[in-house]
């Protein structure tokens, strides 16, 4: 009995045992497998360059929705972005189901939240139109007239990547927006795609200077003598660190980007904290006017607003100047904007965000007659639908976004941008982390964040019985005071003066 229980127990060890071996060798067989597909695949940036471990990111991502609900951060209270946002973008770019269920995880009643005002009869799908075209630069020889109300911000090459940026022309140009260069010059890449360009000029002017750091007219006119480069922008401050110029970290530098910005290989590339020979009102006309002459291309400058006072200084300053040497658009950055790399001092708390600084310009332009003729840009933050559709009921002509294409390119708000270790490789120029951004596949994501972008714009203006985005008015805005209770948003200006 005992030689009959023996052996029955070295029987079911060796099942045991072959079983374990088999289950072993599946196991490895099949890591090795997902390895080399992951390796292989280009599709998901984590995966590739990080093949097999990366998978868990997406596993661990989805056991976050049950574990957050109990334990973590909500899914609206990560900073700078938070995740449900995060998410309508992801979704978005993918051209998946952006829709929710159950109900919104969105506080309805906290002070400061902006609601849109539907109408009873709102506008049906056979009334409503496409977006109706603008022109900038009315004064110019050259005029740039389009209908895409939401754009590219500025990425330099070498902030960003080199595929980051030649998926991003790409996108642009099946998208029919604008990209601008950022302030770290033209590209090959930003031409490849085809789309139109906004050359940005910079503290440091890299690409349009000479030698010696200023202006170069000649290179001025090379420029825009390209006929995708349809605007130019006179950097004066970043949303991320204003009165800071651009600081690019020197393992950056690679010879390619030092040759594009004129600088040395290898070292840091620190802009000046503003334009040397700008020191006035007068002075930054003059400019930009002499840019408009010389390129006959609309020109406009990017800040961010500090106080009130000086935009109703530069308002009088425009009409004594001449409405038609007026800045052609002005691009207002958000306080809270994003960069790749800024002291956190100047991040934190420095500038004003865009929801107080957008109604401030509006208002003083048109307190001045200057709207029609000086377009707004509003930049900073701005990612989703609710945003955008506020930013243009406020004032704002166009509105752009730099970190919401990097989230349509794969972002992962790793907070790494500055150490060259996006695990992305979005903002790392580690050959090994930028295989997995394949910029044809990423140029359909950014072509489907703009598409689906207008789309839900164009569904919030028709909730509101509007036929389409650009006529958004102030008046379709509500937004939760103190008591907890929404109030007109004209209301709302009025009552904190702004």
């Amino acid at each position: 009995m005992l030689s009959e229980l023996s052996s029955f127990i070295q029987i079911t060890i060796d099942i045991l045992s072959g079983i374990m071996v088999f289950l072993f060798l599946g196991a490895a067989i099949t890591a090795i497998y997902m390895y080399i597909a992951d390796k292989i695949q280009t599709e998901q940036a984590i995966r590739h360059n990080y093949p097999l471990i990366g998978r868990f990111r997406y596993f661990f991502e989805e056991l976050g929705t049950f574990f957050r609900q109990y334990f973590f951060a909500f899914d609206r209270e990560e900073l700078p972005f938070n995740r449900a946002d995060r998410s309508w973008v992801y979704r978005a770019a993918k051209n998946v189901d952006t829709t929710l269920a159950f109900g919104s995880t969105r506080s309805l009643t906290s002070v400061g939240t902006v609601l849109f005002a539907n109408c009873t009869f709102p506008t049906l799908s056979t009334d409503a139109v496409e977006p109706g075209s603008a022109t900038i630069g009315p004064f110019c020889r050259h005029p740039f007239t389009t209908k895409s109300f939401f754009n590219i911000s500025a990425m330099s090459y070498g902030s960003i990547s080199r595929p980051a940026i030649l998926a991003l022309s790409n996108g642009a140009h099946t998208a029919g927006c604008w990209l601008n260069t950022g302030e770290g010059g033209l590209s090959p890449y930003h031409l490849e795609g085809g789309c139109d360009i906004v050359f940005q000029i910079g503290t440091a002017k890299y690409g349009a200077r000479e030698l010696d750091g200023s202006l170069s007219d000649t290179k001025l006119k090379e420029l825009s003598n390209i006929p995708q480069i349809r605007m130019f922008e006179l950097k004066l401050s970043q949303g991320a660190k204003p009165g800071k110029g651009g600081i690019l970290p020197a393992k950056k530098v690679n010879p390619e980007i030092a040759s594009i910005r004129g600088i040395p290989v290898w070292h840091d590339s620190i802009s000046p904290n503003r334009h040397t020979d700008i020191n006035s009102n007068q002075d930054l006309l003059k400019i930009l006017d002499h840019i408009r002459e010389v390129t006959g291309k609309p020109v406009g400058f990017k800040l961010v607003i500090g106080n009130q006072e000086w935009i109703e200084e530069f308002c009088l300053d425009i009409i004594e100047f001449g409405i038609e040497k007026a800045p052609d658009f002005i691009t207002i950055d958000s306080a809270d904007g994003g960069s790749g790399a800024a002291p956190q001092p100047l991040m934190d708390y420095v500038g004003l965000v865009i929801r107080e600084s957008l109604p401030i310009v509006t208002d003083a332009l048109i307190k001045h007659n200057l709207k029609e003729r000086i377009k707004i840009i509003a930049s900073g933050k701005l990612i989703t639908p609710s945003d955008v559709a506020w930013a243009l009921a406020t004032g704002a002509d166009f509105v752009q976004t730099a970190r919401g294409f990097m989230f349509a390119l794969g972002c992962i708000q790793a907070l790494q941008c500055n150490k060259d270790t996006c695990p992305t490789g979005v903002t790392t120029h580690n050959k090994r982390l930028q295989k997995g951004l394949d910029p044809l596949k990423k140029a359909v994501r950014v072509a489907n964040y703009h598409m689906n972008m207008t789309h839900d714009v164009g569904m919030i203006a028709h909730s509101c019985g509007v036929a389409e985005p650009r006529m958004l008015t102030r008046e379709h805005v509500r937004i939760v005071n103190e008591k907890g209770i929404s109030i007109p948003y004209t209301e709302y200006l009025k009552e904190n003066k702004l």
